[in-house]
């Protein structure tokens, strides 16, 4: 090998070619931590609602290290993250100097069990909130669904001006609701908005004449209903045939 001049010129020149890549990198390195570079301001693309400031303020001093290029950004989006209200965050260099933090936060749409909250996505969350917020009553992984169904089912109740303030979803997949004038309508587990539509139609017609209040209404009929009243009397819709579904 000692005699080949050929290949000694090709591994003087890769030598060479390493140690000007380290020479270069070095120095790369070493200007990009220079004070020259400071990261002087972390900025918040809009004002936080539910995600105190203070909070926010803390994880910029404890978790925001280095300058404007040396800044691990990945840290810094994973810190924010874990703050109460704080669903997603991104985190980006903005010339010249500063970092541009964008959070969204948490919409609490219901309560799962007293024990939780659901966002508008459906998702759990664990937060403080004194929000009068309806109450979903079921297994934690179908939240998606009561979130969804809520949504649907607070539509049809539109023409009632009638809140749904509880939500409930049975083992057996059977949904249940309860109204802010405290009446239960029994949806059973098939065309839950449909059935709820058509009480929703006959309702100004059939019960809300009534002398007395309804508090449970059984929606479970293939063409009708039956409601009654709070001394166990039952008073059918004349739409009713046929038996439960």
């Amino acid at each position: 090998m000692w005699g080949n001049a050929a290949l000694l010129r090709m591994i003087a020149n890769l030598l060479f070619g390493v140690s000007l890549l380290l020479v270069l990198y070095g120095a790369v390195r070493h200007v990009l931590h220079l004070p020259a570079f400071p990261l002087n301001t972390v900025e918040l693309s809009a004002a936080p609602q539910q995600v105190p400031v203070e909070l926010i303020e803390r994880v910029v001093r404890e978790q925001v290290r280095g300058n404007f290029f040396t800044v691990d950004i990945n840290r810094a989006r994973v810190a924010f993250e874990q703050l109460s209200w704080v669903r997603k965050v991104s985190v980006r260099r903005k010339f010249p100097w500063s970092l541009e933090v964008d959070v969204e936060e948490q919409v609490a749409l219901g309560r799962l069990n007293d024990a939780a909250l659901v966002n508008t996505h459906g998702e759990v969350f664990a937060a403080v909130s004194k929000q009068a917020l309806p109450v979903f009553i079921g297994q934690t992984n179908m939240s998606a669904q009561m979130a969804e169904m809520y949504v649907g089912l607070s539509k049809e109740l539109g023409p009632l001006q009638q809140e749904i303030v509880q939500l409930s979803l049975s083992p057996r997949f059977a949904w249940q609701v309860r109204l802010s004038n405290g009446m239960v309508l029994e949806l059973g587990r098939e065309q839950m908005r449909e059935r709820l539509a058509r009480f929703v139609e006959v309702y100004p017609y059939s019960l809300a004449t009534l002398s007395h209040a309804v508090t449970h209404v059984d929606l479970r009929y293939r063409n009708g209903f039956a409601a009654y009243l709070p001394n166990g009397a039952e008073v059918q819709d004349k739409q009713i045939s046929g038996n439960k579904v």
